[in-house]
C-alpha cells in the first residue's frame, strides 16, 4: 500500500481528501504545516506528498524546495488556487510532479496520484538531462513562433552564448534544449540548472563543485554542474538570481574556459556552451548594481525572445490540439474536438502561465471529459469568469460602463500580479506608463 503525506491546514478539507484516498486503498498521513510536513517526510518516508500552497508557517513551495534537496525522487503534487498559477508553474520547474487547482475534482486527484506513483519519478536533474524527442514538441504557426524557430536554427550551428528571454511557462528550457539538439554538441551532455533554486551559500559548490573538507558540511568531493556538462551545453535558467559573488566566478569561467572547485588548487579546462535564461529584466539589475554588465554581454552574444502566449493567438488552438493528443495517449481517452465556446475562451484568455498553464488545463479537461468533445464545463470556473469579464469589457458600448469594467480588470490584474505594476501591465497588454495613467484617471490606489 502506497504511503501518502497530505499537508493541508484546513482540517475539514484535509479530512475529506484523506477519507477519499483511504477509500481508494492508500495509506494517508496528515500534517498541517511546513514544519510538521518536513518532520513526517524524514520520519515516515512517504511515497508521495500532496501539499497545499498556503500554510500557516510558510508555503508548499518551501516544503518542496527543502525536501527535494534531500530526496530528489520524492514526487510532489501542489494544491493551489487559480490566482497562484505562476507559483504552480514555478513548482513544476523546481521538480513537482504536477499541480491541481481548488476546488479539487476527486477524479482528477485520483488520476494524478496514481500517475505520480506509477511513474518512478527520477531525479529532476537526471530528467532535465534527457533530450526530448522532436515529435514531443510543436512549432507554432504564428509569425513570432516561426521567427523563434528560425533564430534557433541559425544560432544552433554556432558556439555563441545565448540569452533566452521570456515569461514563466513560455518554454525557455525547451528552446535551450532545441538549440543543443541542433548543435554539433547534440551527442554530449545537456545540463539544466535552475539558478533560482540554488541557495546563496551553496550556489558556487553546485555550479563548480568542491573538495571534501573545503567548508563545513563538505563531507565528500562534489562534481559541479559545469564539470558534468563539459563537452556539451549548460543551461542556466533564471540566471538573474545568482549572487554577485557567483557572477564573478561565472564570468571568469566563461572568459578563461576553466573552473576551480572550492578548496582546490588546480583548474579544470572547459569545453562548454552556455545558454542562459531569465524572466526578469536584467538591464534593470545592471542599473541597480545587482547584475554585472560585463557578464550580461558575455551571455548575450545572441538573444532569443519568447513571446507570451497572449501575443501568439494563432498558436493557442494549435497547441491545445497538440496537448489533447498527448493527454489522450497518456490517459487512455479519445477527445477529438473542442466546443466553439471553449475555443472562444481560449483565444480571449490572457494565459499568465503560458504553455504550461494551457497544457494543464487541457490535460484536466481530457481527464474529466465523458465523451469525445471538450466542453465548456470542463474548464476551471475562474477561467470562464476571467474570459467573460474580458469579453464584456471589450463589447460594453457605454463609456461609463467601459470605465467601470476597465477599473475592474485593472484591479484584477493587480491582484493576480501581487501589485507588481510591470507584471499587471503585461497581463493587460499595455505598457507601464499607460497603466500608471489609468490608475490616476480611475483613482485606483497604488499602495500595497
Amino acid at each position: 500500500m502506497s504511503k501518502i503525506l497530505l499537508v493541508e491546514d484546513d482540517l475539514s478539507y484535509s479530512r475529506i481528501i484523506k477519507t477519499f484516498l483511504e477509500r481508494n486503498n492508500f495509506e494517508v498521513l496528515s500534517a498541517n504545516s511546513v514544519g510538521k510536513g518536513l518532520h513526517l517526510i524524514g520520519k515516515e518516508q512517504p511515497n508521495l506528498v500532496i501539499v497545499d500552497y498556503r500554510l500557516p508557517d510558510g508555503t508548499g513551495l518551501q516544503l518542496l524546495e527543502t525536501s527535494l534537496n534531500g530526496n530528489d525522487a520524492l514526487p510532489f503534487i501542489l494544491i493551489t488556487s487559480y490566482i497562484d498559477i505562476r507559483t504552480a508553474v514555478k513548482a513544476m520547474k523546481l521538480g513537482a510532479f504536477e499541480y491541481i487547482t481548488k476546488p479539487i475534482n476527486p477524479d482528477e486527484l485520483l488520476a494524478t496520484v496514481r500517475d505520480a506513483l506509477r511513474q518512478e519519478t527520477p531525479n529532476p536533474q537526471s530528467k532535465k538531462n534527457e533530450a526530448p524527442h522532436p515529435k514531443d514538441h510543436l512549432v507554432g504557426k504564428s509569425r513570432a513562433s516561426q521567427q523563434i524557430d528560425a533564430h534557433i536554427s541559425i544560432v544552433a550551428a554556432t558556439d555563441l552564448s545565448v540569452l533566452i528571454l521570456g515569461e514563466t511557462g513560455t518554454g525557455k528550457e525547451y528552446a535551450a534544449r532545441k538549440i543543443h539538439l541542433q548543435s554539433p554538441r547534440s551527442s554530449k551532455p545537456f545540463i539544466a540548472v535552475d539558478c533560482g533554486a540554488l541557495s546563496k551559500e551553496l550556489a558556487a559548490s553546485e555550479l563548480f563543485g568542491h573538495l571534501k573538507g573545503s567548508f563545513t558540511g563538505a563531507l565528500d568531493d562534489k562534481t559541479g554542474h559545469f564539470e558534468f556538462a563539459n563537452g556539451g551545453t549548460i543551461f542556466l535558467d533564471e540566471v538573474g538570481n545568482l549572487s554577485y559573488e557567483v557572477q564573478v566566478k561565472l564570468l571568469r569561467a566563461i572568459e578563461e574556459r576553466k573552473i576551480r572547485k572550492i578548496g582546490a588548487n588546480t583548474e579544470i579546462p572547459l569545453d562548454i556552451r552556455i545558454i542562459a535564461a531569465t524572466n526578469e529584466d536584467i538591464r534593470s539589475g545592471i542599473q541597480n548594481g545587482s547584475f554585472r554588465e560585463d557578464l550580461f554581454h558575455r551571455l548575450n552574444e545572441f538573444q532569443v525572445i519568447l513571446e507570451p502566449l497572449r501575443r501568439r493567438k494563432e498558436d493557442i488552438m494549435q497547441f491545445a490540439e497538440f496537448f489533447v493528443n498527448q493527454s489522450n495517449m497518456r490517459l487512455g481517452k479519445s477527445v477529438t474536438d473542442f466546443a466553439p465556446a471553449v475555443k472562444e475562451i481560449f483565444e480571449s484568455y490572457s494565459w499568465p502561465g503560458n504553455l504550461r498553464e494551457l497544457k494543464n488545463i487541457v490535460r484536466r479537461g481530457v481527464l474529466l471529459a465523458p465523451g469525445s468533445m471538450f466542453e465548456k464545463d470542463l474548464l476551471p470556473l475562474e477561467l470562464i469568469a476571467y474570459a467573460n469579464c474580458s469579453k464584456i469589457e471589450i463589447e460594453g458600448p457605454e463609456a461609463l460602463r467601459i470605465e467601470s469594467q476597465e477599473s475592474g480588470l485593472i484591479r484584477k490584474a493587480l491582484q493576480e500580479s501581487n501589485n507588481n505594476k510591470s507584471l499587471a501591465a503585461k497581463l493587460l497588454g499595455i505598457d507601464r506608463k499607460t497603466l500608471y495613467n489609468k490608475l490616476a484617471k480611475l483613482r485606483i490606489s497604488q499602495q500595497g
